[in-house]
């Protein structure tokens, strides 16, 4: 039951309030005695009175009312509504366009968009999510890269807007991760470099497929990446042939599909990156090593059943299964 904000008694308390009255107190009497004025214990007895029997027995005189006054006679009828509706319809423009089309004020238009459900833009609704997972691990990589900035003092996202954060400060360039996470069990491995040029994109995914082989992932049947020149690059595409994997690229402007690998990027810059205030970005990167271990091994993952992806691989090391 909701009751207003600043409202003096809850619905027990106008209960009571009205059983003090009828049990022979006055009003000001049992006003004082619930600690409340005069003028509110005559309100809530005389609608106590005047509730009909389907308000007694279900209570509903007890709620409040709705503070809407009953009449209302600047309100614009149903055709001259009608009229901005087909306007907003027609041209989706704000209250502010909408003024001269319509000859209104702009806040009567706001408060007939509102009325109507219409005061926010509406695109057309996303094609409902489409759920994959390949059956072994190993045999689906997601691929993709990341940028930082790279800093040798902490700046205004620690410091804040400030002369220390800003003066004397030089420009360190970025960094870019390097992301590879298996689709079926998550696990993932990162590297930090430089620049994300074909030739480093290469030598990091001869060293990520070496990875997963250790810990016990299957040989890669295909690699999915979007289609930056990296990954559409000849040496690449050798790399993929010598493996025997076919490469998966996503459709132009649809990042969901690699979706696994953009929400563990989320992850990593959130729980690793920009979760702790480094002096530098190269004590950032040497506690890359550690997130990593935690994430694979101990963090608990939602669409896991809140266990970390190491569960899912088989044959891990030193454990038999």
């Amino acid at each position: 039951m909701k009751v207003h904000a600043n409202a003096a008694l809850g619905p027990a308390g106008r209960l009571a309030l009205v059983e003090a009255i009828e049990s022979g107190m006055t009003l000001r009497a049992a006003a004082a005695a619930l600690n409340v004025a005069p003028a509110t214990a005559h309100r809530w007895w005389h609608r106590r009175r005047q509730a009909t029997c389907s308000e007694l027995r279900s209570g509903t005189w007890l709620c409040d009312r709705s503070s809407r006054p009953h009449h209302q006679p600047r309100r614009l009828s149903a055709v001259e509504e009608e009229q901005i509706l087909r306007a907003r319809k027609e041209t989706n423009l704000g209250p502010g366009r909408l003024a001269g089309i319509c000859s209104r004020s702009r806040s009567t238009i706001w408060k007939v968009l509102r009325r109507h459900g219409l005061s926010r833009l509406r695109n057309e609704p996303r094609p409902p999510a489409r759920r994959y997972e390949w059956s072994r691990p190993g045999a689906l990589i997601h691929v993709d890269t990341a940028q930082l900035a790279a800093f040798d003092r902490p700046g205004h996202r620690v410091l804040g807007r400030s002369p220390e954060s800003l003066g004397g400060r030089r420009r360190a360039g970025y960094l870019y991760l390097h992301v590879a996470v298996d689709d079926r069990s998550r696990y993932a491995y990162v590297e930090q470099h430089r620049d994300q040029r074909a030739t480093t994109v290469v030598r990091f995914m001869e060293r990520a497929l070496t990875h997963f082989q250790q810990v016990g992932l299957g040989q890669p049947e295909a690699v999915m990446s979007d289609n930056g020149n990296p990954y559409r690059s000849r040496v690449f595409a050798q790399l993929l042939e010598e493996v025997g994997a076919r490469q998966i690229f996503t459709p132009p402007y649809t990042p969901r599909w690699n979706g696994k690998a953009e929400r563990f990027i989320q992850t990593l810059k959130r729980e690793w990156a920009y979760a702790h205030s480094w002096s530098s970005s190269a004590e950032r990167a040497r506690a890359l090593t550690s997130f990593l271990r935690y994430y694979n091994r101990r963090r608990p993952h939602s669409s896991l059943g809140d266990r970390p992806p190491i569960s899912r691989v088989h044959n891990v090391r030193g454990q038999d299964s």
